[in-house]
């Protein structure tokens, strides 16, 4: 190793005359400590959140909704199932009634979605519904039964073994006249998704029930697609609009929840962008010291030139001098701020409302490509920050240094 290493190591260890500068040094390493931690953890906050909302919204909807344009319903679905299945890469296809209905219970009368569905295909790609909060999943024979998701059972105030009515927009003949279609069902089981706005607002029976009570008879409201692979889903929307009915259209989850996943990527950039700015403040304090170090060490410069040092290898001491304050820093900053994730995530420190941003507690989630870029950018700062002051120390001239030495 050179000696400009050794050098550069001495000016920032040993004890000088100017403790200004000292102080300066040890700023310069707090504010770039400072600016990474607060980076790291500022991303980590939004991808943990995104990760988690993603998650809950993709456990609780298809990855690919295959709909008919005429909004009638999907007629012949088993042949449509068949050839998506067809596809390799999809992991599950299973078919949906929906129809927006109101539920009365014994507290209260609530508007809901009541989704028809295959349980048996759709326990294999959901596994709230193989897991339960409490009770079971309807039976096929005997009273026809429903499941209700968590905040809308304790809205109806009714759990398992009570009796809900359902009643529907559309209407059937009566001596009466037309009449909205009521049906009761048996609640046989509680569901918990973990996502508020689905748990509020939906309620599962069987897809043949739902047929009925809905009227679609042998037809299906949509299918939903699981993939393997979720950021596949644009490229499985083309590929199956070549082989799928002209009057089938097809809707991908980054279409469904775009606003909401475009909000979080920008809020990403933004913060990043933001928090960035407090590193290149912190390295405006690494150009002062080095700046400061070259002029109370102009009489060393002028030495070291003398006895044959070049202007490269001027440069190199301040470079390193530099550079040791923005690694320093960064270390520091990077460990302070994994550390942090690690202990919010153990202990929950940061409680949310629920019913506002569908988690208990912020999640904290460090995406390696993302810690990568953090430290980059960090050092990148911190190494340019180092050009103007070892480029004025290059060219301290000599004789005007030992002049009066």
């Amino acid at each position: 190793m050179g000696y400009e290493y050794f050098i550069a190591k001495r000016y920032l260890t040993a004890k000088r005359k100017q403790a200004f500068i000292s102080v300066i040094t040890f700023i310069s390493i707090l504010g770039i400590t400072i600016g990474v931690m607060a980076l790291i953890i500022a991303i980590a906050l939004i991808t943990g959140f995104q990760r988690d909302v993603q998650a809950k919204i993709l456990g609780a909807t298809s990855h690919l909704m295959v709909q008919d344009i005429t909004e009638d319903g999907l007629r012949n679905y088993p042949k449509i199932m068949e050839r998506i299945n067809g596809f390799k890469g999809v992991k599950s296809v299973s078919p949906v009634a929906l129809n927006k209905v109101l539920i009365i219970g014994s507290s209260s009368i609530q508007p809901a979605q009541l989704k028809g569905m295959d349980f048996a295909l759709e326990k294999k790609q959901s596994p709230w519904i193989g897991g339960l909060e409490s009770g079971q999943i309807p039976p096929e024979t005997g009273r026809e039964g429903i499941l209700l998701g968590h905040d809308l059972s304790l809205s109806l105030g009714a759990g398992v073994g009570d009796v809900v009515t359902v009643v529907a927009a559309s209407t059937s003949l009566s001596p009466m006249g037309p009449m909205p279609k009521r049906k009761n069902f048996l609640v046989t089981g509680i569901f918990a998704t973990g996502l508020f706005e689905f748990d509020n607002s939906t309620a599962l029976i069987s897809l043949l029930s739902a047929q009925k009570f809905s009227g679609l008879r042998d037809r299906a409201s949509y299918l939903q697609v699981m993939l393997d692979n979720i950021f596949d889903a644009p490229k499985f929307k083309e590929e199956m609009k070549a082989v799928l009915p002209p009057m089938v259209f097809i809707t991908t989850w980054m279409e469904l929840n775009k606003p909401l996943f475009s909000a979080l990527k920008l809020e990403k950039n933004i913060l990043f962008l933001t928090i960035a700015l407090i590193v290149l403040v912190a390295s405006l304090n690494i150009i002062a010291t080095l700046i400061l170090m070259v002029m109370e060490k102009t009489r060393d410069i002028g030495i070291l030139i003398a006895m044959g040092a070049t202007s490269r290898n001027i440069r190199k001491i301040f470079f390193l001098q530099g550079s040791f304050i923005g690694v320093i820093g960064t270390a520091l900053g990077t460990a302070l701020g994994l550390v942090w994730c690690v202990l919010a995530n153990a202990f929950k420190l940061i409680k949310v409302p629920v019913d506002i941003y569908q988690i208990s507690h912020v999640p904290f989630y460090i995406n390696l490509l993302d810690l990568v870029l953090i430290i980059g950018v960090s050092l990148l700062i911190s190494f340019l920050s180092t050009l103007f002051p070892s480029h004025r120390a290059s060219k301290v001239d000599p004789v005007v240094a030992l002049k009066y030495e």
